[in-house]
């Protein structure tokens, strides 16, 4: 779902369910018990969130400066505050592949917490944000999107937090929404392209985890409709992305989500063709494949609820699985 922050992605946050739904080999699956705005609270996962000292990976705040400036230390008063909260919105959440843990954001910072509940531990930490942690395929990294070196770019923590490495250096077209191929050797994000509207369109850009300048994978049709939140089939061969289907070159703010807006694109990457995989009437965002490949996890609207839905891969069958999701916000 769209951040208030950023207004990037039309789903980015509505799909906490489909995550634990999918999750990982051996991961738990969600329940009837998840409650509605996918909050994480006690009575989905137990969760108590606490802050953490996560002083190795965010240096602390002198207030000085030597000129050039540093997000995490801006110039001016500021104070720390302890958060102790129950319930949290636009979120995202990824499962740990071991099916162990949850890995999720909240107000700029990163956190994890056992899937069987418990206590949360804080990642991150400090003034700059941080987003959209996704898990590599072993497990022991988790992307991220931050702006901690002055503009969104993509950046990789170990699994306790330690060691943050920024793995792209963007200074214009900046990028959000990280995913890692099944290899767990690059990293595909949605690279911020803009004309006349700032809000703008989007492509998919490749990278190695350890620093690149990136390849393109796909290009945007329009310079004012967005495409996003990619996502890699298991075996790699597909790309998974969602994109503004609506006619037209320029964007519309009256737009009619039950007529469908977005639609969920396939790159077969050894053939190069590009198929719609799902879309329609109350669109599809968020595309979500699960571990076996079998099957994908997408949002639609149906009438003025964003619902959970279930594709199969190989008869293009859809099922809705849950309702009401956390608002997703296909018209912005």
């Amino acid at each position: 779902m769209r951040s208030p922050r950023s207004s990037r992605f039309p789903a980015m946050r509505a799909l906490a369910a489909a995550l634990l739904v999918f999750g990982a080999p051996g991961a738990a699956l969600a329940h009837d018990g998840v409650e509605e705005h996918q909050s994480l609270s006690p009575t989905t996962i137990g969760a108590t969130l606490a802050t953490a000292d996560t002083s190795a990976s965010t240096p602390p705040a002198t207030g000085k400066s030597d000129g050039k400036w540093d997000v995490n230390n801006p110039p001016g008063e500021k104070h720390s505050v302890d958060l102790d909260v129950r319930t949290g919105t636009w979120m995202s959440v990824d499962v740990s592949p071991d099916g162990r843990d949850v890995v999720f954001d909240l107000m700029g910072d990163l956190y994890t917490i056992p899937i069987a509940g418990g206590e949360a531990k804080a990642l991150t930490s400090g003034m700059a944000w941080d987003e959209q942690p996704r898990y590599s395929p072993d497990g022991s990294k988790i992307a991220f999107t931050s702006d901690r070196a002055g503009g969104d770019n993509i950046w990789i923590v170990n699994r306790d937090g330690s060691k943050p490495r920024q793995v792209t250096k963007e200074s214009y077209r900046l990028l959000n929404s990280p995913t890692w191929t099944p290899d767990g050797q690059y990293i595909a994000a949605r690279k911020h392209f803009t004309s006349t509207r700032s809000a703008g369109a989007g492509e998919i850009w490749l990278y190695h985890w350890t620093g690149s300048d990136g390849v393109q994978m796909t290009k945007r049709r329009t310079d004012q409709k967005d495409e996003g939140e990619p996502a890699f089939s298991p075996d790699g061969k597909y790309l998974y992305w969602s994109m503004d289907a609506t006619p037209g070159r320029t964007f519309d703010y009256n737009k009619d989500g039950n007529t469908g807006i977005y639609a969920i694109q396939r790159l077969d990457r050894e053939t190069g063709e590009i198929t719609t995989f799902a879309g329609g009437p109350g669109g599809a965002i968020r595309p979500t494949p699960s571990p076996d490949g079998r099957s994908v996890a997408f949002i639609r609207r149906v009438r003025f609820v964003s619902t959970l839905y279930v594709a199969d891969v190989a008869s293009g069958v859809e099922r809705p699985v849950y309702a009401p999701m956390e608002r997703d916000l296909q018209e912005i």
